[in-house]
């Protein structure tokens, strides 16, 4: 397995969110992003998760919520790569594809957009 710190992970998950184009970045609404060493043992090959709700499922009744979250997990993510720029690839493939969710795109929309 290749050896990244969390702190580097983490550095490299800040630095696929810097690259989010602003005019979208100004458009997410009460979204947090977290990084966890590991997913949830169900599904322990899972390197992204969004939980919340979507930015075209929200309407009037939408306020006073907790943030809808958005955790990279580091563990798969150093499991699947063989270096740190396949590292830094994956984890903007994976940002990218869990900010989609906060957009309201689907999976099935993400692998044909070659963010499977």
């Amino acid at each position: 397995m290749l050896e990244m710190t969390r702190e580097e992970f983490e550095e490299t998950v800040a630095e696929a969110l810097d690259r989010i184009p602003p005019e979208l970045t100004r458009l997410m609404d009460n979204v947090a992003v977290f990084v966890e060493d590991e997913p949830p043992a169900d599904d322990p090959e899972l390197l992204g998760l969004y939980e919340g709700t979507p930015l075209t499922d929200r309407g009037e009744w939408y306020a006073g919520v907790l943030p809808d979250r958005i955790t990279i997990y580091r563990g798969p993510t150093l499991r699947m790569c063989e270096s740190r720029e396949e590292v830094v690839a994956e984890t903007e493939v994976t940002v990218v594809h869990e900010i989609a969710h906060h957009f309201g795109i689907d999976d099935e929309r993400l692998h044909a957009l070659g963010y499977g």
